[in-house]
């Protein structure tokens, strides 16, 4: 008995000892695992609200965010979208879609980017799946290439919209750049473009805007982007068109989805990422189409299939509301008609601002250049406005990002005057 005593008093002594080094070495390595994690750099974008937010101007202005507003700076959700959670409210389940979404609402989709009477979409050779908005279906586009073409590098424009870099980047794809803004003009340097288009080595991927070019509002016309879809098919590129605005740009569906279209029936495989975050104001619904063309069905199933192979792995399977919502509205033709009607109405009020703003800046005497504000296209403007003078219109209750992107979006009937007089000041 006195050594079953004498030997649980060592046990507890020697437990006693080693609990402070277990302590120490559990603190240690607790302490050591998220030490060397840095602060992401900040999104310039959230740094410009938070500025015009805190600012208690009545009169300030946000020139920032890339989404829709009225014309009395609110938000807006379309009529055929309630019309479509009207008749979705209480009627459908909430079960797990698909790896692929919604199959109808890729169909619908698909049809809306390439047209109904495409050969390709008769013939089922696009392979689609339903994403988490523009960024949910460049990311998968990032994850193929690496997974299928590992070699292969994007080739994206100078400038774009800042989380392509990072997409790509994270997927581990490496990255070149292209011409395509040219600061002298504020307009496309169509001829740099072509040179590096054609400089790139053959068989090369390039992320292309499909209409309404973040953040510069440049693009191509129908004749240069044949040009540019020639030289591309000469060079065995690959083309990805971002295509975030849809019917946005011009207010017709059809016009705005010209670019991708002249590529297919120029013979190119390419590949699209479809977002209804503009177009049908469904920001935070992040619903989306990603879709490569294929040589044919065989082709088409296999492709999809790793697609929905690599969504799986990422976020299991996407969400349901927006896709319910989406394919309310594109497979009923009155909401469709209706929707073709209010998404004019938000590109008709864009393009009436450009108008303004315009008139406006060159009422007030400048002696500079204001005609790219209605030539660009689009969400945003890319003003010219230098850093310095973004900062010095920050003085003045007006908030952009320092590269000098507006989103037109927040001009109005009621400011466009106040905005023309203070970028004439910053600027004369």
């Amino acid at each position: 008995m006195s050594a079953l005593v004498g030997g649980a008093s060592q046990s507890n002594a020697c437990g006693a000892l080693l609990r402070p080094l277990r302590a120490i070495a559990t603190s240690v390595r607790s302490a050591s695992w998220w030490a060397n994690v840095e602060e992401a750099p900040r999104d310039p974008i959230l740094g410009v609200t938070e500025k015009f937010l805190a600012d208690p101007n009545p009169e300030k202005i946000n020139l920032g965010v890339g989404a829709y507003r009225d014309d009395d700076g609110k938000p807006v959700v379309l009529d055929c979208v309630r019309e479509a959670e009207r008749r979705i409210l209480g009627k459908k389940f909430m079960e797990y879609l698909p790896m692929g979404g919604m199959k109808e609402f890729c169909d619908q989709s698909v049809r809306l980017a390439y047209g109904d009477d495409n050969p390709l979409v008769q013939a089922n050779r696009v392979a689609s799946v339903q994403s988490l908005s523009g960024t949910g279906s460049c990311r998968l586009m990032a994850d193929f290439m690496k997974k299928f073409r590992p070699e292969a590098k994007i080739y994206i424009t100078i400038p774009t919209w800042s989380n392509h870099h990072s997409i790509w980047l994270d997927a581990g794809v490496e990255q070149e750049t292209y011409r395509y803004y040219k600061p002298e003009t504020r307009g496309l340097d169509f001829e740099g473009m072509m040179e590096d288009i054609k400089a790139a080595p053959s068989g090369s991927f390039f992320l292309l805007h499909a209409c309404a070019h973040n953040p510069t509002g440049v693009d191509p016309t129908l004749e240069q982007w044949k040009a540019i879809s020639a030289v591309m098919k000469e060079k065995g590129h690959f083309p990805f068109f971002d295509m975030a605005y849809q019917g946005f740009a011009s207010g017709d569906c059809d016009k705005d989805a010209q670019s991708i279209r002249t590529f297919v029936s120029d013979g190119h495989m390419v590949g699209c990422s479809q977002s209804y975050a503009k177009n049908m104001g469904l920001y935070g619904q992040r619903i989306g189409c990603f879709s490569l063309t294929c040589d044919d069905v065989e082709q088409k199933n296999a492709v999809e299939s790793q697609i929905k192979r690599i969504g799986r792995a990422t976020y299991s399977n996407p969400p349901v509301h927006g896709a319910m919502i989406v394919n309310t509205v594109l497979g009923d033709d009155a909401l469709k008609k209706q929707w073709y009607s209010e998404v004019k109405v938000m590109a008709d009020r864009i393009i009436s601002m450009r108008d303004a703003l315009r008139s406006e800046v060159e009422s007030t005497g400048s002696d500079m250049q204001w005609k790219h504000i209605t030539e660009q296209i689009g969400m945003f403007c890319f003003t010219g406005l230098t850093p310095e003078q973004v900062d010095t219109l920050q003085g003045k209750s007006i908030y952009m990002t320092r590269n000098g992107r507006i989103s037109m979006a927040g001009v109005t009937t009621k400011n466009v005057k106040r905005l023309a007089q203070a970028i004439h000041e910053v600027t004369a």
